[in-house]
């Protein structure tokens, strides 16, 4: 058994099966007990299931006090923070691929479900490789910090664009090489039907399956601003690689419980960027002050006052306004 004392990427081996074996529970649980079958989640049923995993998350910080240092446990805390904030973009772009294809919403927590199973892996693929080359090349650190600031400063005064999936050019490429159903077939990826023009049974996949795609993609797409920020926060592959899946484990729930209240967290985009810039700039800062590093007790309290901010002005600046009709319907 001397094995699981065994560091792997400066953490005991034991500790990574615990995080496992929790992550690995948590996902049957979820399937296999409490959505075994197809239903549309409602705003109680979401809002419980957001409060376990956020308690998770949050409980999981006592684990790293216990086994780690005070000061990694701060760390995590931000990390988690910041991860479940920026989650929070991703969420309007579930929504918006889920009213796209028309996914009915007793399906959506199926194509959640796997979605965030592919997740799981490519964060750990993506956070292996930047934990090395950070290890090699410490410098890389600083040009993530110069790339976060860019893309806060890029949030703050840059209006976004509405978002077409309709040009989209991997959906095009998908409908181009593959046999798609019109419609959802259940909650089935794939199903067999006759070719309209041949006749012959054909292997179709269905638009739960185009949306499954997407939502990947679209989680690469924000884990290049993600993922460079927690290494910022902390170069600790474990501390890194927690934090994100338990950040991303209550996405779903999260998605369930806020897509059609999006709208009143408007102002929270400039809270990001602000917290994207300052990220960023810990780095200098430190070196500025001849710091090895920037406090991470500073840094959770920071971080939660600038998202606090965020969320008091979106709210009150808010207050009143229905919700898009498109983006509920869908939830």
């Amino acid at each position: 058994m001397e094995f699981l004392f065994l560091p792997f990427l400066a953490t005991p081996v034991w500790m990574w099966l615990v995080f496992i074996t929790l992550v690995v529970g948590l996902l049957v649980l979820d399937l296999g007990v409490l959505h075994k079958d197809d239903h549309e989640i409602g705003v109680a049923e979401s809002l419980k299931l957001s409060a376990m995993y956020i308690a998770l998350g949050l409980g999981f910080a006592g684990f790293v006090w216990w086994q780690l240092t005070p000061e990694a446990t701060a760390q995590y805390l931000t990390a988690f923070v910041v991860e479940k904030t920026l989650a929070l973009d991703n969420i309007f772009v579930i929504a918006l691929i889920f009213s796209f294809f028309a996914i009915p919403r007793q399906y959506q927590h199926r194509v959640l479900f796997w979605g965030i199973l592919g997740v799981i892996v490519l964060r750990g693929i993506m956070i292996a490789l930047g934990a090395t080359i950070v290890a090699n090349y410490g410098w890389v650190l600083y040009v993530f910090a110069v790339f976060l600031i860019f893309t806060g400063i890029k949030m703050l005064f840059v209006s976004e664009k509405p978002h077409d999936l309709s040009g989209n050019p991997l959906l095009k490429f998908l409908r181009r090489r593959m046999n798609v159903t019109d419609e959802v077939k259940g909650n089935e990826f794939f199903v067999r039907q006759p070719h309209p023009e041949t006749g012959k049974i054909t292997r179709y996949a269905t638009p739960l399956f185009l949306a499954l795609i997407l939502i990947e993609i679209a989680d690469l797409v924000f884990a290049v601003d993600s993922v460079p920020a927690v290494f910022t926060i902390t170069t600790d592959p474990f501390i890194v690689y927690t934090s994100n899946i338990f950040a991303i484990l209550g996405l779903r729930a999260l998605y369930f419980a806020l897509a059609a209240i999006l709208h009143r967290f408007a102002y929270l985009k400039y809270a990001l960027s602000l917290l994207l810039v300052f990220i960023g700039s810990k780095i200098f800062i430190a070196d500025l002050f001849g710091w090895e590093k920037f406090p991470p007790a500073w840094s959770l309290g920071i971080t939660f006052a600038i998202l606090g901010a965020g969320v008091a002005v979106s709210i009150w600046k808010t207050r009143g306004q229905a919700p898009d009709e498109k983006a509920a319907s869908t939830v």
